[in-house]
């Protein structure tokens, strides 16, 4: 037997369908009305269609076009957001999903390949966009370097899988900051310190922060993985922090990568 799920949405009392939904996504995907057409193999009137539907719903225009293509205005891109979650939402076939951010990346890719779950996926990001996806049905397991972030996550079960100390560089008042791991901890540790600074700067990239000659934080367990040495301006046991599994019930599959993680001692 298949099982297939589809969502509608209503705006302002009107209903959207899924296929109007799916025109609107496809001119998103593509940047093209023409495209977006050839995708779904219809016309460019009926597309045309779809997506006057859909602005009539919203009362305001869902597309901007313009000689170089066609864009989604502010209106247009909240109804395809929202579509998209639910399309994640009533995806059937999605394999058992594992997020982390990079601090534990390397850990998680290991365990994974280890308890071999057909499907299985790992998904890399920052804490804040983890705890969506499971909120979002996106994954089963999330693995949070920041404990403050526990507080917006206490629908999930929760479960401490080790502690780390982070690492911080003192090259003066102004800091970059790392887009992963306990910064909120750290920068709380220098409010706790009373100590002067700005951040200067963010970054996503492990080479730009090490590069920076700016002050920052870092998780030691990224150093230790990758055969860096960095001295800390104070032990990173002052900075210690618990890492955390959260997920929804203890099914098998998340029995397999708990117990796998365990073995690692983190």
């Amino acid at each position: 037997m298949e099982i297939s799920v589809q969502s509608s949405q209503t705006i302002n009392g009107k209903t959207v369908t899924s296929r109007q939904l799916e025109a609107l996504l496809a001119v998103q995907d593509t940047g093209s009305q023409t495209a977006a057409a050839r995708r779904l193999g219809i016309s460019v009137p009926v597309l045309h269609k779809y997506l006057a539907a859909v602005e009539s719903a919203a009362g305001a225009p869902v597309v901007h076009a313009t000689p170089a293509g066609t864009t989604l205005t502010p209106e247009g891109t909240e109804i395809a957001d929202l579509a998209r979650t639910m399309a994640y939402r009533c995806d059937t076939g999605r394999g058992f999903t594992v997020c982390c951010s990079p601090v534990t990346e390397d850990l998680m890719m290991s365990v994974i390949s280890s308890v071999r779950i057909p499907g299985a996926n790992l998904v890399v990001s920052n804490d804040e966009y983890n705890i969506r996806m499971m909120r979002e049905d996106r994954a089963d397991l999330a693995i949070i370097d920041d404990p403050l972030y526990l507080f917006d996550a206490e629908e999930f079960e929760m479960e401490e899988i080790g502690y780390m100390g982070m690492v911080f560089v003192d090259n003066g008042p102004t800091f970059i900051r790392y887009k992963y791991g306990a910064q909120r901890v750290a920068f709380m540790f220098l409010d706790s310190e009373d100590r002067q600074y700005t951040i200067d700067s963010e970054t996503f990239s492990l080479p730009e922060l090490l590069g920076s000659n700016k002050s920052f934080f870092i998780d030691e367990f990224m150093l230790t993985r990758r055969n860096l040495r960095l001295k800390s301006a104070v032990d990173p046991k002052m900075l210690r922090h618990a890492i955390t599994a959260i997920y929804r019930r203890r099914d098998r599959n998340v029995e397999k990568v708990m117990r796998a993680v365990m073995k690692r001692n983190l």
